[in-house]
C-alpha cells in the first residue's frame, strides 16, 4: 500500500514538473525568443548632453566662424527645440559678449537637463519646444529656434493676440529610424503612412522579417510630433496592436538630432522612397521630406537687435554657421 502511494506521489510530482517545463517552453517560444530578436530599443530616447553645447566654454561642441558681426546693447534672449540647441548656442558663442550666459548658483549643474539651471537673466535658455513656444508668446524669450509650430501652439498665440514672425534659416530632413538589427533599409512614404494608420502591422508586410511592428510616437506638440502630423496629412493615426509590445520599433525625428547629437549606435536611419537622408540629398532636394526650421519672434518685439540678428543668420556668414553646426543651409 505504501509502495503504491509512493509511486502515485512520484507520478504526480513528475506530472507537475512536466507541466511547468512545457509552460516555460511555450513562454520561451511565444515571448522570450521573440523579445530577444525583435529589433527593439528604437524608442529608447536619450537626453542631449547640454554640457556639450555651452557658449564660451573651451571644450563645447559648437561651430565657430571668423566674423566681425557682434550683438551689443539689449541682447535678445534665445531659446529653442532640443534639436536646435547647437544652432542658437553657436550664435551666442560667436556674436554675443562673454558673461551673458549665467547660471543659478554661478555654475552649470549636471542636473540641468531641461534648462532648470539657467539664471533668469541668462541670454541662453533651454525650455524645449512645448515650454519654449509658450515662453516666446508670453514674452520671456525673444527668438525661438524651432521647426514649424503645432496647431495648439498657434492657437495659444492667437488666444493671446500675439502675431509671430517665422524666418526660415535652414533645412533639415525628417527621418525614420529602426533598430540596427532590423533588415529593412528603406520604406516608401505610403508604407510609413500605412504603418502608422494601421494598414501594416507586421514587418513582413513591408519586406521585412515576420515580426509585429511597434510604431512609436512622440510627445504631443513636440517638434517631431508636429512634423509627423504634417507628414501624415489627412491620414489618421491608428491605435497600436496589442502585439506591438513584442515587435520591432520604428520611430521618427530630425536627422541631425538623431545622427549628430544623440548618436545612438543601436539605431539606424532608413531611406525613404529609396533616398537616404544625407546632407547632399537634403541640399539637392532628392530626399522627399525636407523641412525648413525657423528663427521665430513676436511681431511686436521692440528689440532692434532681433531683426538685426535674423538678417545676419540669412547672410553668407550666418548660413556658413548653420552649415557648420551640422544642418543644411538654405
Amino acid at each position: 500500500m505504501n509502495k503504491k502511494l509512493l509511486i502515485k506521489q512520484i507520478a504526480v510530482l513528475l506530472g507537475i514538473v512536466l507541466f511547468f517545463a512545457a509552460l516555460n517552453g511555450m513562454i520561451y517560444v511565444l515571448l522570450t525568443r521573440r523579445l530577444a530578436n525583435n529589433f527593439s530599443g528604437t524608442d529608447q530616447t536619450k537626453m542631449i548632453d547640454l554640457k556639450q553645447y555651452l557658449p564660451f566654454e573651451k571644450n563645447s561642441d559648437l561651430a565657430r566662424i571668423d566674423t566681425d558681426f557682434t550683438i551689443s546693447g539689449e541682447l535678445p534672449v534665445l531659446d529653442g527645440a532640443a534639436a536646435l540647441v547647437p544652432v542658437y548656442a553657436s550664435v551666442i558663442d560667436n556674436v554675443y559678449p562673454k558673461g551673458c550666459v549665467t547660471y543659478e548658483g554661478g555654475s552649470f549643474s549636471d542636473d540641468n537637463l531641461y534648462g532648470e539651471n539657467f539664471a533668469d537673466d541668462s541670454k541662453m535658455q533651454y525650455q524645449n519646444t512645448i515650454r519654449g513656444y509658450k515662453a516666446l508668446v508670453d514674452g520671456t524669450v525673444d527668438i525661438f529656434f524651432s521647426a514649424a509650430p503645432s496647431d495648439e501652439q498657434k492657437e495659444y498665440a492667437a488666444e493671446k493676440n500675439v502675431e509671430l514672425e517665422y524666418v526660415p534659416i535652414g533645412l533639415e530632413a525628417f527621418v525614420f529610424f529602426v533598430n540596427k538589427n532590423n533588415p529593412v533599409e528603406s520604406l516608401t512614404i505610403e508604407q510609413v503612412k500605412g504603418i502608422y494608420s494601421g494598414k501594416y502591422r507586421n514587418w513582413s508586410d513591408v519586406g521585412g522579417a515576420k515580426r509585429p511592428i511597434n510604431p512609436v510616437t512622440r510627445l504631443k506638440s513636440s517638434g517631431s510630433q508636429s512634423a509627423m502630423e504634417k507628414f501624415m496629412g489627412d491620414t489618421g493615426f491608428a491605435r497600436k496592436s496589442p502585439l506591438a509590445v513584442i515587435g520591432g520599433s520604428v520611430g521618427y525625428s530630425f536627422r541631425y538630432y538623431m545622427d549628430g547629437m544623440v548618436g545612438n549606435k543601436n539605431v539606424k536611419m532608413i531611406a525613404l522612397n529609396g533616398i537616404y537622408p544625407d546632407k547632399e540629398n537634403i541640399r539637392n532636394g532628392s530626399y522627399p521630406v525636407v523641412m525648413q526650421f525657423y528663427a521665430v519672434y513676436r511681431a511686436d518685439n521692440q528689440n532692434s537687435n532681433v531683426p538685426l540678428l535674423t538678417e545676419w543668420l540669412l547672410s553668407d556668414e550666418g548660413q556658413e554657421l548653420i552649415e557648420m553646426t551640422g544642418y543644411t543651409r538654405l
